[in-house]
């Protein structure tokens, strides 16, 4: 599994803060009860996204959180790389992998490094805005 629970969950917070976005800041409480995510889970969450300044938070009565950029200044690549790091079929594509010793004869390894450019080049393309509008469409 490329995607983790935790990165698809990350990515439906996203949505909804992206959704609610004109109604200021976004009570988690909300967030949890409209996505059906636990708000223990999504407090987990929120810190990643806060220390990397994709979310601001205000505590206390009227707080939440909201999105620091708009909709469409996200990709869903740069969101999934905060839970799962990197994208990568298989371990020697990962950032910063030991070198294989069967490298320079592994007839595969080009087709996991084109797989791998495939789904990060998709993910790059891909915005929360195009995710808002594709949810809306029922």
């Amino acid at each position: 599994m490329i995607v983790s629970t935790r990165g698809r969950s990350l990515l439906r917070v996203m949505i909804d803060l992206a959704e609610h976005a004109g109604d200021g800041y976004t009570p988690m409480k909300d967030v949890a009860a409209r996505q059906d995510i636990s708000l223990k889970y999504i407090e987990k969450i929120m810190p990643l996204l806060s220390k990397n300044n994709y979310v601001e938070g205000v505590h206390g009565k009227g707080g939440g959180y909201r999105l620091t950029r708009p909709p469409e200044a996200y990709t869903v690549g740069e969101l999934l790389k905060l839970t799962e790091g990197d994208l990568a079929p298989v371990a020697c594509l990962e950032c910063g992998a030991e070198p294989c010793g069967r490298a320079s004869d592994c007839r595969t390894k080009p087709m996991w490094a084109e797989f791998h450019d495939m789904v990060n080049g998709y993910f790059d393309k891909v915005t929360l805005a195009d995710l808002v509008k594709k949810s809306m469409k029922v």
